[in-house]
């Protein structure tokens, strides 16, 4: 009677430690860190999409920029070409179209530039709001990872005391006994001892007959339950 009683305080210190684990299970923030982490892959991706948004427009600006350049030159070198040929009326004046052709090509220039900029400004934009959702969805999970940590911490050590507790109970009991203890208390995922209440099982509370009582009777001081299996102290 003495390993049983031990069974039933030990039993105690199981069900408070099912009781943590539920808690612990129910914790919100491991969905709210793995919410983040969704979160921050998809934005993520879209920052890559962007810097590579960006470098084409860079790449553009460049492009348009060298060309202008390079036109501008060119029209220094034919306006430099027209001052000096003012006698050559055939040259001067194919050297004029060609000026107004440069003139007209750096015209679309700069409204290709003008748009360039702007779709530049557009993406950069597009990048620090990213940026700024980043920051919030890694200071999320930090935050959730911080009270996961302290809560689910504590519980843990509380569950840790709780096992000690209950192996010192264990400790001096029958080991075939725990073993059989341990059995019914893993397949039932619940209580596993109790005590015969009259012709009643203490815990499914079934009524137990004549027959079956009595043949219970003779298994004391420990036999089962026949409707829910469990373990029962019978205490004649």
């Amino acid at each position: 009677m003495d390993d049983l009683e031990r069974l039933l305080e030990a039993q105690s210190f199981d069900l408070q430690i099912i009781h943590l684990n539920k808690q612990l299970a129910e914790l919100p923030q491991p969905a709210r860190i793995a919410d983040a982490r969704a979160k921050r892959q998809a934005l993520q991706k879209k920052a890559d999409q962007i810097a590579t948004l960006h470098k084409e427009a860079s790449k553009r600006l460049t492009r348009i920029a060298d060309e202008d350049a390079s036109l501008e030159k060119k029209q220094h070198g034919v306006q430099a070409a027209i001052d000096a040929a003012q006698g050559d009326y055939r040259n001067v004046e194919a050297r004029t179209k060609e000026l107004a052709g440069i003139a007209k090509r750096r015209e679309t220039l700069q409204a290709e530039h003008a748009e360039a900029e702007a779709e530049a400004t557009k993406i950069e934009g597009l990048h620090q709001q990213v940026t700024a959702a980043l920051e919030d969805v890694n200071r999320l999970e930090a935050q959730a990872i911080d009270e996961f940590q302290q809560q689910g911490g504590a519980l843990k050590k509380s569950e840790a005391d709780l096992i000690a507790k209950r192996d010192a109970c264990l400790a001096d009991v029958d080991a075939d006994l725990v073993s059989e203890y341990r059995k019914t208390a893993e397949r039932l995922g619940s209580i596993a001892i109790g005590t015969l209440d009259d012709d009643r099982c203490g815990i499914c509370r079934s009524v137990i007959d004549g027959g079956r009582l009595i043949a219970l009777q003779n298994q004391a001081p420990l036999g089962r339950c026949p409707s829910c299996q469990r373990l029962l102290i019978i205490k004649l």
